[in-house]
């Protein structure tokens, strides 16, 4: 990778994808995109260009324009939001890609998206969810994710395309407030941990997700894509995950620093029917073999990270 176009650069993943890339490649060989204009620190950090994915013409004159060799498509519509509004996700997250993929032909770029677990479903084995297994999902968002994997893969067999991906579990940070997925409530619980000292969870005990913390999540992007592409037998989707947890299980990680941390329920239909589709933990065996993949978060260390880094957002927006 030299010259890296993100699209979605400030979504969830994006906005610390592009600050990461902009330390290890440079900031001006990164070039953010996304629909929105903010005045977030990755639009004045090094270039940026609003852009809506929709419109393939205006994505390949940026890339072209910018002489790209790496394109990294993040701009999607994320589960329960997707869920809302299916006809918008499909024609965002599907007219998106193959627009991407298109450009990424055209200039000859390196390609990654992210697929996520939300491309399995009821039918898929629960527990140590394999790397090819059934894919039957009955999300909208499933549905996009599955068509993405095999898509990324008919570029790749027909026109030689170098596309890569991660099916990503859910994913906690505490640089970017949760952004309509079906496993933001283990975000949330550590904002609402360190603001109130209480959580109430949409999502129901016992129902156990694999998470990753976004430290893990952007090194297993960046090893990816340095990846000897002679070593990979899969190329997309990779399943990679850090650990299985439910709601009771963060809290109790929580309270090992705030022993006085309330957990409570009022459990969301929707988002809970989601939640029981999707697998209850995952193998990742392939990317281990493959690309050398390893977490190097566990739940009590993401918690004390997140807990130390949020209280000193805290206080400094208590100061300001």
């Amino acid at each position: 990778m030299k010259k890296i176009l993100v699209t979605g650069a400030l979504g969830q993943i994006g906005s610390e994808l592009v600050a990461k890339l902009r330390c290890l490649y440079g900031a001006d060989q990164v070039i953010a995109t996304d629909i929105r204009l903010s005045g977030h620190e990755i639009t004045r950090s090094g270039p940026f260009e609003t852009l809506d994915v929709t419109d393939g013409k205006a994505m390949f004159e940026i890339a072209k324009r910018y002489q790209v060799d790496t394109m990294i498509h993040l701009a999607a519509l994320l589960s329960a939001t997707a869920e809302e509004k299916p006809l918008l996700a499909w024609n965002l997250n599907m007219g998106g890609l193959v627009n991407a993929l298109e450009v990424s032909k055209e200039l000859g770029c390196q390609f990654f998206t992210p697929s996520s677990i939300g491309a399995f479903g009821p039918s898929t084995p629960k527990d140590q969810t394999p790397q090819e297994t059934i894919q039957r999902p009955t999300t909208m968002y499933g549905v996009n994710k599955v068509s993405g994997e095999l898509l990324c893969d008919y570029y790749f067999q027909k026109f030689g395309l170098d596309t890569r991906g991660l099916r990503f579990p859910g994913l906690i940070s505490y640089v970017t407030p949760p952004g309509g997925g079906t496993t933001d409530y283990a975000v949330e619980i550590y904002y609402e941990a360190v603001s109130r000292g209480r959580y109430t969870s949409f999502i129901d005990k016992g129902t156990f997700m694999d998470m990753m913390y976004m430290p893990d999540a952007l090194d297993a992007i960046v090893q990816l894509m340095e990846a000897d592409a002679s070593k990979l037998k899969h190329r997309n989707a990779f399943n990679v995950t850090a650990m299985s947890v439910d709601p009771e299980a963060i809290a109790t990680s929580i309270r090992k620093l705030l022993p006085s941390f309330i957990l409570e329920y009022a459990v969301d239909p929707k988002r809970q029917a989601i939640a029981e589709s999707w697998p209850n933990s995952i193998d990742e065996t392939a990317a281990a073999d493959e690309w050398g993949f390893k977490a190097k978060y566990d739940l009590d260390t993401m918690t004390a990270d997140m807990l130390s880094q949020l209280g000193a957002k805290e206080m400094l927006a208590r100061k300001a």
